[in-house]
Parts: structure tokens; C-alpha cells; sequence
């Protein structure tokens, strides 16, 4: 009798066939940054998480870079929103500020910022709009300015996130035609017109003030899709592609993974987080052993990179387990 139950006999047999580990290196950890001084505002829906001013946002970078973690991937807040979005490609913006005090502190912590207009837009769209439209082409000059200036600032990655057609493209001739060769893309590549969005547009300040995002983000049902987008995307020059939201969509993480070579990020949103925290708020779940399961389960999809809430959490964790203190 072929009795499989023989390698999960004790832990240590356990850990030693284990196909698939998370390590802190592979966590990415989103921050919020704002304008003002001495600012740290807990964002409600989602506990543990703030927004930070730029004096005070060393405080978190300390904590990351202790934790071990590879990574930040910042997202501004500015004081004024105009129908240009014009904050998001001021070298003074608040994000350009961050990044320069980020790289300042911690030379080494990879800093990836956020490329789209909808923080810095009056009307919350992530592109130029008129009449009611969002219009692609005349967003592209936009995006490609804004990389262009967090490159600037010291950005090692920039993240469109934007979902315009030919973003990838127009961002990478910017860059190289400014000097920034080696700065890298991480295309939101398939990000998908999804209800976990909601705390990360109250963390964020970037709820649109009509209609919705659907005929730019993509359809949840659509799996050929978003191969297509992700292919495309790396045709036009992107490094990294990404697969956002996660949990419902790890099929496309895997599918993806299967069909290229290049590096795959999954983004455990917002509204993901925030449920785990409700939860486990309640007593109804362990939030220790679901939030390492779910991190597993986006690894094993594919994912080499994860961008989550839950890195600083995952990292102590996984430090705990690496010095024989605990297990998931």
C-alpha cells in the first residue's frame, strides 16, 4: 500500500518535501503617503495600515527594512487634484518627496512607485477624460511624464497601473529617451475591474466621481484576455507583469506563469486584506495560519513576487519560523 501519509509524519519531514515556501524576500509592501507634517492617519477599513507624511515615513521604512522585506511600492496623496492630474508629474510632488527620503534612509530597499492618474485627478479616472470618456491616447504623454519624474526622484521601478492601451510602450520611450535604461516597468498587466478595490480608493483618495473603471480595467470573466494583455505588455517592454487582484484570479497567475518566462507578480489587494482582518477580528479565523495559506497558495500559483498588507505580519512570522520559534 502506497501510504502518502509516511511524509507528513512530523514537522521536520514536513518541511523537508515541502514543494512550495514563501520567503520575506518575495514580499512587496504597498504604503500610502500624504501631504502635511506629522501626519500618521490609520486608514479605517483597513487596520494596521496608515497613511504617513513624508517626515514621518521613515517610521514604516524602518520597520520594512528590519523585517527583511525586498520592497515598497509607494502611492501618493497630493493636496490638489486638478483635471491634468499635474501633481503626478511635479518633481516636488508628495510621492517624488517620498521617494528621495526613502532612498535616502535605506540606499538598498527596492522602491517601486505607482504610475496612474486617479490619485491626482479631480474626477478620480485614472486618464484624461472629456465628455464623460476616458480617453487612451491623450493619457499616454501623461503616464510617461509622471515615470519619467519618479525615475527622476530615484524610483527603481515604475508601476503603471493605469490599464491604457500602449502605456507600457510610450513609458519605456520615455524613459530610455531621458537616460533611464535601467529603470524597470512592472506592468499592471492584468488588472481586472474588481469589487476588492474598495479600502485601498479610501486609503487612496481615488474613488471616481462618476461612472465606473470598466471600460479600461478588465473583465472579471475574461481568462484568454488577460494572457493577451500580459503577452502584450511584454512586447512593448515591461520587466515584471502583474496579475491584480490575487485570490480570485490565481488561475490567471498560473496561466501567465505557464506561458513566459518573465517574472509574475500577484497584488493581494485591499478588499482581500481586509476581510482577513475582519475575520480574525471576529475569532472566527486564525489569522496567523490564513494569511501564510494564502500567501502559499499565490506562490504556488506562480507568483514570484507578491505585493501584500500583510508582508510586515508575514515577515515576523517567517523570521520566527526561520530561527525554529513557530510553524504555519
Amino acid at each position: 500500500m502506497n501510504r502518502l501519509r509516511r511524509l507528513r509524519v512530523n514537522e521536520t519531514m514536513r518541511q523537508l518535501v515541502r514543494e512550495t515556501r514563501v520567503d520575506r524576500s518575495d514580499l512587496v509592501y504597498p504604503m500610502f503617503v500624504t501631504e502635511g507634517e506629522n501626519v500618521k492617519n490609520p486608514i479605517g477599513a483597513m487596520p494596521g495600515i496608515c497613511q504617513y507624511s513624508v517626515d514621518r515615513i521613515h517610521e514604516e521604512v524602518e520597520r520594512v527594512v528590519n523585517a527583511g522585506i525586498s520592497g515598497v511600492l509607494l502611492f501618493g496623496i497630493p493636496a490638489h487634484k486638478d483635471e491634468a492630474a499635474s501633481e503626478a508629474y511635479n518633481d516636488e510632488g508628495v510621492t517624488q518627496r517620498a521617494i528621495r527620503r526613502i532612498k535616502e534612509q535605506a540606499p538598498g530597499l527596492l522602491v517601486i512607485a505607482d504610475v496612474c492618474l486617479c490619485e491626482y485627478t479631480s474626477h478620480g479616472h485614472c486618464g484624461v477624460v472629456c465628455g464623460g470618456e476616458i480617453l487612451n491616447d491623450e493619457t499616454l504623454p501623461l503616464l510617461a511624464k509622471m515615470a519619467v519624474s519618479m525615475a527622476r526622484a530615484g524610483a527603481d521601478v515604475v508601476a503603471p497601473s493605469d490599464m491604457m492601451d500602449g502605456r507600457v510602450a510610450a513609458i519605456r520611450e520615455a524613459l530610455d529617451a531621458e537616460g533611464f535604461k535601467n529603470t524597470m516597468i512592472m506592468a499592471y498587466s492584468a488588472k481586472f475591474a474588481s469589487g476588492f478595490y474598495g479600502p485601498f480608493r479610501e486609503a487612496a483618495h481615488s474613488a471616481p466621481c462618476f461612472g465606473d473603471r470598466k471600460t479600461y480595467q478588465m473583465d472579471p470573466a475574461n481568462r484568454r484576455e488577460a494572457v493577451r494583455e500580459c503577452l502584450t505588455d511584454i512586447e512593448e517592454g515591461a520587466d515584471v507583469i502583474m496579475v491584480k487582484p490575487a485570490l480570485a484570479y490565481l488561475d490567471i497567475v498560473r496561466e501567465v506563469t505557464d506561458r513566459t518566462d518573465y517574472p509574475v507578480a500577484a497584488y493581494n489587494v485591499s478588499g482581500e486584506y481586509a476581510m482577513v482582518k475582519a475575520a480574525a477580528a471576529n475569532g472566527w479565523i486564525d489569522e496567523r495560519k490564513v494569511v501564510m495559506e494564502i500567501l502559499c497558495g499565490i506562490r504556488r500559483a506562480g507568483a514570484k513576487i507578491i505585493i501584500t498588507y500583510h508582508a510586515l505580519d508575514a515577515a515576523a512570522w517567517l523570521g520566527e519560523e526561520e530561527r525554529g520559534n513557530g510553524g504555519v
